[in-house]
Parts: structure tokens; sequence; C-alpha cells
């Protein structure tokens, strides 16, 4: 029982690095398409090309088992798919983008506050609070190197609003996986429901339905991308890792994404690769591993546990 329980936590962790190795590479994609489309456009689109994808990999309609589930469905709907986005897009017009990378990247921190209220198995320890010290201190390297740090108000607390929602999505995300549902099904209704809430943004937003712009193989091939990999499979993969591994747990991968972002910028836009930047990405690391020792402690445990065997 300890070795499968094990096993399926290690499955859980790969899941999460493999989300957040799709999830930081969508900078440059999004990128790309912001030649021709604007923000809610791309979010728009990319979310119902995710929800069509969710419909034909599991088509079979969920039904709820409580109507008092639907509940935790609406806020992570609204939270994860609608106001995240909106929240990090809009922000992006009023203050840098790297504030807006620091700031987001605190969201583990919200996950596991909110996860003492509402979480209650999930426990704090004192490692995730080192983990986070030396993580937010890699970030904040790599994202301003040799710049200042300008505060931006309306920009930067629109940012700590992407991150409080990205941590209540969790939160919600981890409530519906103790439920018992299919996560491709679970997956796929809060898209539903957070499409239905975007709708109305898009007719006082920078919003048009010429779809014929992806006749361009390019544009058409990072939509795709977006909206299969990065929104059906990687939630739907972020989705079972909170199942398995709890919020918290998860959401310390979220320090990962700016090195992910780092490493496809330097391969694919030939960014500079600077000292601060390594430096950054060594802080991360370490803060990563911290955090996550609990993973490395069970690893060494199955090892003698084999031992024992052989």
């Amino acid at each position: 029982m300890y070795l499968e329980n094990t096993n399926s936590e290690i499955k859980g962790h790969l899941s999460a690095i493999f989300t957040i190795l799709i999830w930081g590479t969508t900078f440059i994609s999004t990128k790309f398409l912001l030649v021709k489309f604007s923000p809610i456009e791309i979010l728009f689109f990319r979310f119902i090309l995710g929800l069509i994808a969710l419909f034909i990999a599991k088509p079979k309609i969920m039904k709820l088992k409580s109507i008092d589930d639907f509940k935790y469905f609406f806020i992570a709907g609204i939270t994860g798919v609608t106001l995240y986005f909106l929240f990090e897009n809009i922000a992006l017009t009023y203050t840098d983008a790297s504030n807006i990378g620091i700031i987001v990247s605190v969201s583990p921190f919200f996950t596991a506050i909110l996860s003492q209220f509402f979480l209650p198995k999930e426990k704090l320890k004192i490692q995730f609070f080192i983990g986070f010290v030396f993580a937010i201190t890699g970030i904040t390297i790599l994202s301003l190197g040799s710049r200042s740090l300008s505060i931006n108000p309306i920009g930067d607390i629109l940012g700590i609003f992407a991150a409080i929602t990205w941590a209540i999505y969790s939160i919600a995300m981890k409530k519906i996986g103790s439920l018992k549902y299919n996560t491709i099904q679970t997956t796929r209704f809060t898209f539903l429901i957070g499409i239905i809430f975007m709708i109305p943004f898009l007719f006082f937003m920078d919003f048009e339905f010429k779809i014929i712009r992806f006749k361009d193989i390019f544009y058409l091939g990072n939509i795709l991308y977006l909206g299969i990999g990065a929104s059906a499979l990687c939630f739907a993969t972020w989705n079972w890792s909170v199942k398995i591994l709890g919020a918290i747990r998860t959401s310390v991968y979220v320090y990962l994404i700016p090195v992910i972002t780092l490493f496809f910028s330097v391969l694919v836009l030939n960014e500079e690769l600077n000292s601060s930047k390594v430096l950054g990405t060594i802080f991360i690391l370490i803060g990563l591993i911290i955090s996550e020792n609990k993973i490395i402690l069970k690893l060494k445990q199955k090892n003698i546990e084999k031992r024992r065997r052989s």
C-alpha cells in the first residue's frame, strides 16, 4: 500500500512537471499571436478549442452527484479560466511583464494560506516557507536582472488579484478532486463555465470574431498549441496532479514557469542568457527542491523498501 501511494505521488509530480514544461512555453506562442490578435481574442479562442478537444476526448456528459457540488465547479470556472487570465492580461497593460512574473509566482503562498482554512488535511511545514523565500528571490533576480523594480499600483494590484484567483482555483479543484469525478469531465465543465462568464467581456474589450486570420498556418498552429496543448491537456494534467498531491504541493511547481520561459526564450527567440538569469534559476531550483523534499524522502524510503524485499 505504501509503495502504491508513493508511485501515485511520483506520477503526480511528473504530471505537474509536464504541465509546467508546456505552460512555460505559452509566452512564446502568445507573443507570436499578439501580432494579429488581442489578448482577449487569444484567451477566448484557446479555451473554445480546449473545450472542443475535451469533448472529443470524453464525449460522455458528466452528471453531478449532488447539486451542492456545482458551487466548486462554479468557483473553479470563474477563477481559473475567466478572472485569472483577465486580471493577468489587463495588468500587463498597466505594468511591466517582469512585475507580473514576480507577483503571479506568489500564488503558491496564497494557495498555502487559503488551504489552512478550506483544506484542513493540507498542513504547512517550515520547508514550504524556506523554499518560497529561495524561489521568489530567484524569480525576482531572473525577472529584473540589472533593472530596478518599478511600482505601478493598478497593474501590480491586478497581478495580485490574478495570483489570488489562481490560488482559489487550486483550492476548488482539490475539493472537486475529492468528489471522485472524472478529471477530463471536470476540466471540461470548468472550461464551459469560464467561457460563459467570459462572453460579456467580449462586448467591451478588443474582440473580433475574424477566424479568417487562422488561414495563416503559423497562427493556426500557435492557437492549436495553446488550445489543445496548454489548455485542454495541461489543465487536465494539472487538475489530476492537484487531486493526487494536493493544492499546496502542486502549486510550488509554478516557480518553474519563469525558468522554462527563459530556456525557450533563449532557444527560440535568441534572447541573451546572462549571469543574473543563471543565478535566479539556481535559486528557484533550490527553492523547489526544499519545498518538495517530501518526495525525495519518499523515494529514499522506496529504495530502502526494495532492498529489504530483495
